[in-house]
């Protein structure tokens, strides 16, 4: 059971309530600060105090004061009019990801929600009806409003779900899971729709899946390393002490044990001298990568946890305060750090993979053909590498350095976060494809090495991996052992120090 407080929520406790189906409940000292903050909403608009979104029009309407008995009408209108995503919707986990978020938001009190309306957001979630929303439409600025006004739909019985595995519409899957829509008062619509959850859904689920797979890029860059008979020198801690980067150094260390035992490796001066930079400088290549991703790890845990509201409600209301906590700003430029971190992951492989397969940079069979001439083997498949590494390099461009003034120029900066987390989550599932294709031909090349002189623990990695993708003794459609080797490395969770592994649902 994870409870959420409105400052303690972890990207552990996200993990397990997004794939592991965790229950999640709000802690009732926090409940009862959401309802202080409620009740001050209340009296703002009992004594007619002008207060942005309460008791005034929003954006460039900010000046136009609304009348108490039109205050719910302008709730409506407001989640209505800014319901305008369009294009296909997030994954199902990033919609699950944003009714985590944007409850645990709210309850730190400065909103000025009921304490019903983030019930219901938890009632969602725990029963796994989950909005569809349209990927495309935020600016990532005055928040997530096109997203998030989705989102809100719901609550009101309207737009549509997920739900047991079906598109429906939010009505009907309220009515079977017993939940009564919600009219939401004064303040609430724009408390639902102001902020950055959309973005940092995206976010978090695309980390999840970068960190996983910059650990899965060192044990199949270590099998890479013995198919071409590597120098372990490279790695060894003095190196990379010297420089300093704690995340270079765990790197090494990784692939030290990863490679510890094996006959494949050589040492300085055995055969050559000095490997390519792809093999020689994973350290510190995948370590820069890990800087990056560590960076995003803090952005993504603050930003989980903020008030992204605006206006927000301090001091039981006697002071409310507009700002601008709900610009994307710094979510827009860690995603766009991560797009970069995870390309170079795949730019790197690819030029592994090249090694692998071109009969002038090694002694292995041509392209790993069973036969060359007759058989091209992997040669497309470094092609396919290639050509994902460059639609990379297209994405990785940077979101966060665009603005378009919105609003009628009253928003005249805003973030691109929701696009750089979008770009980024697809430029993770481009790199996974390409380290398929490196595992694949790396599993080749220590076959033809001899599986039995590899290390243990790439060798039980190796024995795991041929249960997806057999040994190539003759040309095949290799774009289905591509297909299964990202599924596998998309739904198995290695813990390569122990060689155990679990199947991760709902990825």
């Amino acid at each position: 059971m994870v409870i959420l407080t409105g400052h303690t929520l972890t990207l552990d406790e996200v993990k397990r309530v997004l794939y592991d189906n965790e229950k999640v409940i709000a802690a009732k000292e926090s409940m009862d600060e959401a309802a202080r903050g409620r009740q001050a909403v209340d009296e703002i608009i009992a004594n007619k105090r002008i207060v942005y979104g309460i008791t005034t029009g929003f954006g460039k309407f900010s000046d136009v004061f609304i009348e108490a008995d039109d205050v719910e009408q302008l709730q409506w209108n407001l989640i209505h009019s800014h319901a305008c995503g369009v294009g296909e919707p997030f994954p199902e986990i990033v919609s699950r990801a944003m009714l985590l978020l944007r409850a645990n938001a709210l309850l730190k009190g400065y909103s000025g929600v009921r304490p019903i309306v983030i019930q219901r957001l938890l009632d969602l979630l725990n029963v796994r009806i989950h909005p569809v929303i349209p990927q495309q439409g935020s600016l990532g600025a005055s928040g997530d409003l096109a997203p998030l006004s989705h989102l809100a739909l719901v609550l009101l019985g309207e737009g549509e779900v997920f739900y047991h595995g079906r598109r429906m519409p939010s009505l009907a899957a309220l009515t079977q899971a017993g939940i009564a829509p919600l009219s939401l008062k004064a303040k609430e619509g724009l408390a639902l729709i102001n902020g950055t959850q959309a973005m940092t859904a995206m976010g978090i689920v695309g980390y999840l899946e970068a960190e996983q797979l910059a650990y899965e890029s060192e044990m199949i860059a270590s099998l890479t390393i013995e198919g071409l008979r590597g120098i372990i020198d490279a790695f060894d801690e003095r190196v990379h002490l010297v420089r300093g980067y704690r995340q270079q150094t765990e790197v090494a260390k990784r692939i030290r044990s990863y490679l510890a035992g094996s006959k494949l490796t050589t040492a300085q001066g055995e055969l050559r001298v000095q490997d390519a930079y792809s093999l020689r400088c994973i350290p510190q290549v995948h370590g820069a990568s890990w800087q990056a991703l560590d960076y995003v790890k803090e952005k993504l845990e603050i930003e989980m946890n903020a008030a992204t509201d605006n206006p927000l409600i301090f001091d039981d209301g006697m002071t409310v305060i507009s700002g601008g906590n709900f610009h994307g700003q710094p979510i827009a430029l860690a995603m766009d750090f991560m797009k970069m971190a995870v390309a170079e992951l795949a730019n790197i492989s690819e030029r592994r993979i090249e090694r692998l397969v071109n009969p002038q940079l090694n002694d292995l069979p041509p392209f790993l053909s069973p036969m060359p001439g007759l058989q091209s083997g992997a040669m497309i498949m470094q092609y396919a590498a290639a050509s994902l590494v460059s639609e990379n390099k297209t994405l990785a461009h940077p979101a966060s350095v665009d603005s378009i003034p919105s609003s009628a120029n009253q928003e005249d900066h805003v973030s691109m976060g929701t696009i750089a987390s979008r770009h980024a989550y697809a430029i993770i599932q481009n790199a996974r494809r390409v380290l398929a294709i490196e595992l694949i031909c790396a599993l080749q090349a220590v076959e033809y090495r001899g599986v039995e002189q590899m290390a243990p623990k790439t060798r039980a990695f190796y024995e795991a991996a041929r249960k997806i993708v057999p040994s190539i003794t003759k040309d095949r459609v290799f774009a289905k052992d591509i297909e299964a080797a990202v599924k596998w490395l998309k739904d198995v969770e290695w813990d390569f120090f122990s060689q155990t592994m679990k199947t991760v649902t709902n990825r």
